[in-house]
């Protein structure tokens, strides 16, 4: 996608209008670990489930995430799925941080609405003539509010009947989970993310733009595309601001930061954020946890300035290993 065959490896041979022009890339990993955390589901007899956890959303899409887990793993569409986070009085989970939220509180909610499952399938196997009777749990899966036979989707039984069949109570499971130790034992769990970069760097006054990015990331299952890929686009973008821009200037004789509001702290505007891409690589992890998805949160950063970095020494032959690398570095 980045076309880095056409880089030409010497600095200072690629030009486009008074602009030199370079390439560079980067690698970049961060950890991916789940946590301990614990979650309920409630299942009520209209068939509405919320699930809930003290874990909290500070935008990066935690409520949509543990949505679409719940209603995976009952066959409900998102509109009957209830999400209910960050309250203390909720069950414990680990703050929003670290890239560890999805793998950690996810798999919780995954295993509390399985839980429910199971009692939701005794259910409609003990309805007269079901054609669930002889089943076992693992024969069937939940789908379209209905719980189907894998072998034959035409027979199965719809939520609404299994939950009527009940005594009209709402169905609730709690669940508390923890890494598996032994089953990582060996293993390190990490994120991947490859970036590339464009640069244009104006040999008389050098000034930088960043043409084009372009990041792979290894995430492990990803949940919500549209979510995923607006962290790692945010990610980019802040990863410019930290090569090209960014730096807090401290007053060392009385102990201030001088450049602390948005006033002062330069900071990537539209202008300076032009093309770009990114691409998940397909990832299948069993061992990281029981949901197979790694965090997002970070890794998005992890490497874009590095590819930067490369991309201004392809363009101008000047190594610069000091961050943010501004007009006077390169002059």
């Amino acid at each position: 996608m980045f076309r880095w065959n056409e880089r030409k490896p010497a600095p200072r041979t690629e030009r486009r209008g008074t602009a030199l022009v370079g390439r560079g890339m980067a690698g970049g990993v961060w950890e991916s670990p789940q946590m301990p955390a614990a979650a309920k589901a409630t299942l009520a007899p209209d068939g509405t489930l919320t699930v809930a956890s003290g874990t909290a959303d500070i935008g990066t899409g935690t409520y949509t995430v543990m949505a679409i887990l719940a209603g995976e793993a009952l066959g409900l569409p998102l509109a009957k799925v209830i999400v209910k986070l960050g309250d203390s009085e909720l069950p414990i989970a680990p703050l929003e941080g670290g890239s560890w939220t999805v793998s950690s509180v996810g798999t919780a909610v995954t295993e509390a609405c399985k839980a429910v499952a199971e009692k939701v399938f005794k259910l409609a196997s003990g309805i007269d003539d079901s054609p669930l009777k002889h089943a076992s749990f693992k024969d069937v899966e939940f789908v379209n509010e209905r719980i189907s036979l894998r072998s034959d989707s035409a027979r199965f039984v719809t939520l609404a009947a299994a939950l009527a069949s009940g005594d009209g109570e709402p169905i609730a499971e709690k669940s508390k989970t923890v890494p598996n130790i032994l089953k990582q034992h060996g293993y390190k769990s990490y994120t991947h993310s490859a970036v590339f970069a464009e640069v244009e760097v104006d040999e008389d006054f050098g000034t930088v733009s960043v043409c084009r990015v372009v990041s792979a990331i290894a995430g492990g299952r990803i949940i919500n595309h549209e979510a995923a890929r607006n962290q790692i686009l945010g990610g980019v973008v802040w990863g410019i601001g930290m090569a090209l821009q960014e730096q807090a200037e401290t007053d060392h004789q009385f102990g201030r930061i001088m450049n602390h509001n948005l006033a002062e702290y330069h900071v990537p505007v539209n202008a300076d954020v032009h093309d770009i891409e990114v691409i998940f690589v397909k990832e299948e992890d069993d061992i990281v946890n029981p949901i197979g998805a790694k965090g997002l949160g970070e890794i998005g950063l992890v490497g874009v300035a590095a590819a930067i970095g490369n991309a201004i020494y392809n363009a101008t032959g000047k190594r610069i290993r000091e961050l943010p690398i501004t007009l006077d570095k390169l002059i």
